[in-house]
């Protein structure tokens, strides 16, 4: 098992930057696929994008379209999500999660999650 606690959310303005950070405890850190994922009001659950442990990435091209960059800082047991660009559309519930194993942009791939972290952009 291991615990995700995201930070990093909150109200932001569009065109603005936004970074979220995903903090690790619990099993080794590098044993596991980090993913980010977000959750609009009245939409599904979404990946975002993922990266494992020596920092291969994957990126659902279709939701985030370049605006998203996933990285890891291994010795802080942290996974960041970075967008130097939000747009309203961007709004929603960004949840960090784990998964040991290959790497995967799939929700139902991932049976760690932490409980989300609320990003509001304003237009």
């Amino acid at each position: 098992q291991v615990y995700l606690v995201e930070t990093g959310g909150g109200l932001v303005q569009a065109g603005g930057s936004l970074r979220l950070s995903c903090a690790a405890s619990g099993r080794t850190f590098t044993s596991y696929v980090l993913g980010w994922f977000r959750e609009a009001p009245g939409k599904e659950r979404e990946s975002v994008a993922a990266i494992n442990w020596n920092g291969a990435t994957l990126y659902n091209e279709d939701s985030v379209k370049g605006r998203f960059t996933i990285y890891r800082d291994n010795a802080k047991d942290t996974v960041y999500l970075q967008n130097d660009s939000v747009k309203p559309e961007d709004t929603a519930v960004y949840y960090c999660a784990a998964k040991p194993g290959a790497s995967s942009i799939y929700v139902s791939a991932y049976n760690n999650w932490g409980r989300g972290t609320q990003v509001t952009v304003s237009s």
